[in-house]
């Protein structure tokens, strides 16, 4: 089964090889490398990408220069600027690859069309949106309620192995919201077993 449509089954099993085909017949190839963007701020790109193999991190350029990493994204990830998407506007959000990486595209306006042609895809894109919903709330709350070294703790337990396993550290730092020197000593009371007192 593609990917893409494994996929979806995760989200709407009852999708039948009908409902499939139109989408399957507009999916395109393409490859980033390593440091290439699928999407820069300022760039309005109205397209839905699957993750087949290699890494991408979502992030923000900010006006001093600086950068926010926000987001990664591994294999069998759906990944695309859906505020940009909706509105029609410019990203404020830029995606780019970390390694060589391979994906399978389309246009978000054949999706669109599929909502009104297809009811299983309007219910797809609704569950969809309720998944990233919650997680960019719980992400939000991260945030807003836990200190670097709660955060660190709290990544550590939430199973996403790939982060610590694939992502340089100076990315899992900037994800964190630390400079990578705190990252080191976080990881270094971490690993001793010892907590920083107070925030």
């Amino acid at each position: 089964m593609h990917p893409l449509r494994t996929y979806l089954h995760r989200f709407v099993p009852e999708l039948t090889v009908a409902d499939w085909q139109p989408l399957a017949t507009a999916l395109r190839p393409r490859h980033l490398g390593r440091g290439e963007h699928f999407v820069r701020a300022g760039e309005h790109r109205p397209e839905l990408a699957l993750l087949l193999t290699g890494s991408c991190r979502l992030y923000y350029p900010r006006p001093d220069g600086e950068e926010r990493t926000t987001y990664f994204f591994f294999e069998n990830h759906l990944l695309a600027d859906y505020p940009s998407c909706l509105t029609g506007q410019p990203s404020q959000l830029s995606i780019q690859a970390l390694v060589d990486t391979e994906l399978v595209v389309f246009d978000y306006v054949l999706l669109r069309r599929l909502y009104d042609e297809r009811p299983v895809y309007e219910r797809f894109g609704r569950l969809v949106a309720e998944y990233h919903l919650l997680g960019t709330d719980a992400r939000l709350t991260e945030q807003l309620l836990l200190s670097p070294e709660e955060r660190y703790r709290a990544l550590l337990a939430s199973g996403k192995t790939k982060i610590l396993e694939r992502i340089p550290q100076h990315l899992v730092a900037n994800y964190l919201g630390v400079t990578p020197v705190s990252l080191s000593r976080i990881r270094g009371r971490v690993a001793r077993g010892t907590q920083k007192s107070g925030r």
